[in-house]
């Protein structure tokens, strides 16, 4: 369009110049003509006259030759008519032209700046004369060309406006361009921010869509100029106007006092309700007469519900709430004629590790504690007995009105298997039971329901080392006993399981003696020893040194051996065993044998020496030679026998 209008001027331009050149053509032919008429004189006489103020030698005065320094003063007076324009400022422009593809601006400069129409859509009303601020990105390009961005002008206009508006603590305008993830986008005069889903509104919001499209009102909170973040605020703007309202609101609270709210959030502990510009707290306890789980079970969010004011904290804004205290107590609905040793019926509401609770009538619940469950005296867990929605009779055990607190019991509603226990079991009498339980000292076992004894770990085995009662016998299980002792008061039943047969110690008596040696096969191995399993299922014990072997090794585990009675102590069943005692003593008999050998053969040589002798004296002098020759050969036996 610029250069069109250029183009249009240059033509009208060349138009006068050519229409200035036929009339300065066609004046020259007429004076010419008149001259050719008119003599010389008429000719002087039609000449102007000259201005009589007129300088015809100012030429010769140097008129229009300046100094260097009054050329230099006319130079810079037409040079600020210009103007100075640098890249990366902004700069306003007049509107002077508008077409489908640029907006001509007039800037001041040489030339006129050009910005594209798209980045007017915001502004459809523009018109010529219009006044825009833009962005100079180049006073000139490859064509000689001024590039301006008002979209740059605008961006950076608007990053001034939002660093402004934090520093200042100012409100800002936004539109609400789209939703993301965990927010929306806002857009602030251009430039696009973030909005927290929790800065949206101080309740908690379900649905982000229903903000997009709104204009609203927004506080920057934060600037990251970094990454060009911004994120913004709509919920202290509420909290802004709300913390008035709180002020004046917990100013007129008074306790008792009834008031209408809203339900605004939803916990496991409790209800949060809006009280019109203060939130306050609603326990779960204070909800309903009657036990319940979860909140949700009797109200729902957004709901509007009368509650009353239990206590507040002015100082901490804090407001707890009721709702079940603006109902009459259950209690006082509660059957007068209710007493103890009534019979009850309800619902399990609870079952907790001490015990579960019964609920009689919605709000007023009494405790079955876990030792009322059963007359049975083992730890149980009152899950083995009950469990949440049971409906069960009950028998009332205490009852205090005052203090809204009921006991009851279950086993009551059954015959104490204790009261004639000593008719049916009396000392000596055998029973079977079942394994119940098992502690480090012996085994819970259960006759009936309700009757409990225990078998102390020495009375499990006459022969057998029990270290632990799980090496006997396993929860589940079946044992005959027999009654040992039995305290109906206290009610304790002791009972035996090795009394069912005689001790078998009498007889191991007469069999394990001392030094006698029997076989047996090692069971384990300790650092002290092993144990050994003996005929008739007793066990002894052989010490690590009792332990070694002729060959110099030592017994294994599993192997099978002879063995040697060293020790046997009825009293504390203790067998001791040795298999090096036997193989030793063995060794040190056989020397012992060889030595008395050589002893007899020796006195047996002596003897016959000492016959020698006699002989020789009672001999003649002619046997004398043959004599003394046995004799030497007598005596270097004797020499030899001794030197062996």
């Amino acid at each position: 369009m610029a250069k069109k209008q250029v183009a249009e001027k240059e033509l009208e331009a060349k138009t006068a110049e050519l229409q200035g050149s036929d009339a300065r053509l066609t004046e020259k032919e007429t004076i010419e003509s008149e001259a050719d008429t008119m003599s010389i004189e008429e000719i002087k006489s039609s000449l102007a006259t000259p201005d009589q103020d007129f300088d015809w030698d100012a030429d010769d005065k140097a008129f229009g030759n300046y100094s260097d320094e009054d050329r230099k003063k006319f130079e810079d007076m037409y040079t600020d008519t210009f103007n100075q324009i640098n890249q990366g400022e902004i700069i306003s422009g007049i509107v002077v032209s508008i077409n489908n593809k640029d907006v001509v601006l007039n800037v001041g400069f040489k030339s006129d700046g050009l910005v594209s129409t798209s980045e007017f859509r915001d502004t459809p009303d523009l018109k010529i004369g219009d006044t825009v601020d833009v962005f100079v990105e180049a006073p000139e390009d490859a064509n000689g060309q001024l590039i301006l961005s008002r979209k740059r002008a605008k961006t950076q206009r608007s990053w001034e406006s939002i660093n402004e508006a934090l520093e200042n603590d100012r409100i800002i305008n936004g539109f609400v361009k789209s939703r993301t993830k965990g927010g929306l986008i806002v857009d602030i005069m251009g430039v696009e921010a973030f909005l927290p889903g929790s800065q949206i509104d101080i309740k908690p919001i379900r649905d982000y869509d229903v903000y997009v499209g709104k204009t609203m009102e927004f506080k920057v909170v934060k600037i990251n100029h970094e990454f060009k973040n911004v994120v913004v605020s709509h919920k202290i703007l509420i909290e802004d106007d709300l913390e008035s309202q709180k002020v004046e609101i917990v100013s007129k609270l008074e306790k008792g006092q009834v008031l209408e709210g809203t339900v605004k959030n939803i916990t496991d502990f409790g209800v949060f309700i809006d009280l019109g510009g203060v939130d306050g707290l609603l326990h779960i306890t204070d909800i309903s007469w009657g036990r319940i789980e979860h909140p949700k079970e009797v109200l729902s969010l957004d709901e509007k519900i009368n509650v009353v004011v239990l206590d507040f904290d002015d100082e901490k804004k804090r407001i707890a709430l009721g709702l079940k205290q603006l109902t009459p107590h259950p209690w006082e609905s509660l059957d007068p004629n209710l007493a103890v040793g009534s019979k009850v019926k309800g619902k399990i509401v609870t079952v907790a590790d001490y015990g579960a609770f019964l609920e009689i009538i919605p709000g007023v619940e009494g405790l079955i504690h876990v030792s009322e469950m059963s007359w049975s005296q083992n730890l149980r867990s009152p899950q083995e007995f009950l469990k949440v929605s049971d409906e069960i009779e009950a028998e009332v055990l205490t009852l205090d009105r005052d203090e809204r607190k009921m006991s009851l019991g279950i086993k009551q509603l059954t015959q104490d298997p204790w009261q004639n226990v000593a008719e049916r079991y009396p000392i000596g009498s055998k029973h079977t039971a079942v394994v119940k339980n098992m502690t480090n000292f012996g085994v819970f076992v259960e006759i009936e329901e309700g009757i409990d004894g225990l078998i102390h770990i020495s009375d499990l085995s006459w022969s057998k080392k029990v270290n632990h009662p799980n090496e006997f016998t396993k929860v589940g299980d079946t044992l005959d006993v027999v009654v040992l002792e039995l305290d109906v008061e206290s009610r304790k039943l002791s009972l035996g399981h090795k009394q069912l047969e005689e001790n078998p110690w009498d007889t191991f008596e007469t069999i394990f003696t001392v030094d006698s040696i029997h076989q047996g096969t090692v069971v384990k191995v300790t650092d002290k020893g092993a144990v050994i399993a003996l005929p008739y299922g007793v066990e002894g014990f052989v010490p690590t040194k009792h332990m070694a072997k002729e060959d110099g090794g030592t017994i294994k585990a599993e192997e099978t051996n002879d063995f040697k009675i060293i020790e046997f102590n009825k009293d504390a069943k203790r067998i001791v065993v040795s298999h090096a005692r036997i193989w030793e003593e063995a060794k040190a008999e056989a020397v012992a044998e060889e030595r008395a050998s050589k002893k007899k053969e020796a006195k047996a040589s002596n003897s016959a020496v000492k016959k020698v002798k006699d002989s020789v004296e009672k001999s003649t002098l002619g046997d004398l030679d043959v004599l003394a020759q046995l004799k030497q050969q007598m005596e270097g036996e004797e020499s030899k026998n001794n030197a062996k």
